[in-house]
């Protein structure tokens, strides 16, 4: 029986421990060795005769699920599971799971990290002072800002209590908004889209669905102060990546940073060419405490469904 393993950090650590678990069971592992996302008849070839997957950000269209009929678990290294067609799977009765709250220290750390980044451009500074210059930017302060945090489960709360440490306000929506953790801790729930219009910072921090493709577009990007901080470490798709070129350059954008691309790898990019914008590779999970507690439990999970035990991770 063989599994198909393409999460990325696992492909420079073979021997994980977490992978000992699967072999442990029995199982003969086999790597994505092409080092980005698989997708199509790429995907379809790596997974010819796997059981199970231990999925990276691969394209699990209705077309791959039905070309693989050995395939019974798609186990996700991470939380997100925008990239696999649920409906496509339950109907081929093909279990998914992710690995929910395991990473949200590392991308919460990473949202602020960019922050930082882009409010002081420390990127750019950094490259010009070893290139021999001795240029000078003023940035913005984070004290007494104001920061809008779309999608408040627990990545959203790691940057809510980061922000509250600089002194910032912090405000928050969510279709399913914990009201009472809210005012326990000090933040102020506010509708969208007028949470837009008081934020000085927006971060996202939310799955990418039908209804959350495109949120931050023209009208939302309209709403927002002129100057204002925008960052994903979500998912590609939410920002319309155009719009917020144009109002980057406009200034109605101060500046964007983002871990996530509409397409990734992204090539190139017009977003590139902007001094406003700081731009990591999809790396928000990327620590070694976030990436090994992701690997154990995406490995539990795909063993629980394979063997048939009861998965509390599981999607469908």
């Amino acid at each position: 029986m063989k599994i198909l393993v393409t999460a990325s950090p696992l492909q420079r650590d073979q021997n994980h421990p977490s992978m000992e678990l699967l072999r442990s069971g029995g199982y003969e592992l086999c790597w994505n060795t092409t080092g980005k996302p698989l997708s199509g008849d790429a995907l379809i070839e790596h997974l010819k005769g796997c059981c199970g997957c231990l999925a990276g950000v691969d394209f699990f269209t209705k077309d791959v699920l039905s070309a693989c009929p050995e395939l019974r678990v798609i186990s996700r290294y991470g939380v997100g599971y925008d990239r696999v067609d649920i409906e496509a799977a339950r109907e081929l009765g093909i279990a998914v799971s992710n690995t929910p709250g395991v990473n949200a220290q590392s991308v919460g750390e990473l949202t602020m990290g960019l922050l930082l980044a882009v409010a002081r451009r420390i990127p750019q500074l950094d490259r010009s002072t070893r290139n021999g210059q001795w240029a000078q930017y003023t940035g913005v302060e984070l004290f007494g800002k104001t920061v809008a945090i779309l999608g408040f489960g627990a990545i959203g709360r790691v940057v809510a209590r980061c922000c509250a440490g600089f002194g910032m306000h912090v405000t928050a929506w969510s279709p399913h908004i914990d009201q009472n953790y809210c005012v326990t801790n000090g933040i102020e729930v506010r509708p969208f889209p007028e949470i837009l219009e008081a934020a000085d910072v927006v971060t996202l921090h939310m799955p990418l669905t039908e209804e959350t493709r495109n949120l931050i577009g023209v009208e939302a990007i309209a709403r927002m102060k002129p100057g204002a901080i925008l960052l994903n470490t979500a998912r590609g798709g939410i920002v319309d990546e155009d719009a917020a070129c144009a109002a980057l350059k406009e200034g109605q954008l101060g500046g964007f940073g983002l871990d996530a691309f509409s397409v990734e790898p992204p090539g190139d990019s017009p977003l590139f060419d902007l001094p406003n914008v700081v731009v990591t590779p999809h790396t928000g999970s990327h620590t070694r405490e976030g990436t090994n507690q992701m690997a154990f439990l995406s490995a539990r999970n795909l063993l629980d469904l394979l063997e048939g035990r009861l998965c509390s991770h599981r999607i469908c």
